[in-house]
């Protein structure tokens, strides 16, 4: 007679490991505890820390074939009417100011596309 094996997710560590099911069967489930946290008397709640307003996001476009920075500090709209003059999203690294690390940061090439796909479309 054949065995039935399943993927047992219950393994501490790095994953999963494939047992008999005869295994998991006879283990108890364990119970997956809870922790709760208080907000200690320094800290405030998360309705007052945003009520403080946000910095701008601002952008940089630079032209990967010359090297130039194309727009700096500059909003969403003008950062996307900096890349209209370009002919692929692989034209330009596109960078986001970190307010957190005071530098700039490199948009991965999803949320590059997704600023890409703006141009043409402001109407201003």
């Amino acid at each position: 007679m054949a065995k039935t094996w399943v993927l047992d997710t219950e393994t501490k560590g790095t994953g999963a490991e494939v047992v008999p099911l005869e295994k998991t069967l006879s283990q108890p489930r364990r119970e997956r505890e809870l922790a709760l946290v208080e907000l200690g008397a320094g800290l405030a709640p998360a309705e007052e820390a945003s009520e403080s307003p946000r910095a701008p996001t601002l952008f940089k476009v630079v032209d990967v074939m010359s090297s130039q920075t194309i727009a700096e500090n500059a909003g969403a709209r003008e950062a996307v009417r900096a890349l209209e003059g370009l002919r692929s999203v692989l034209d330009a690294r596109i960078f986001v100011w970190s307010h957190e690390r005071g530098r700039w940061r490199l948009l991965p090439l999803e949320e590059a596309k997704s600023l890409w796909a703006y141009r043409g479309r402001l109407g201003d």
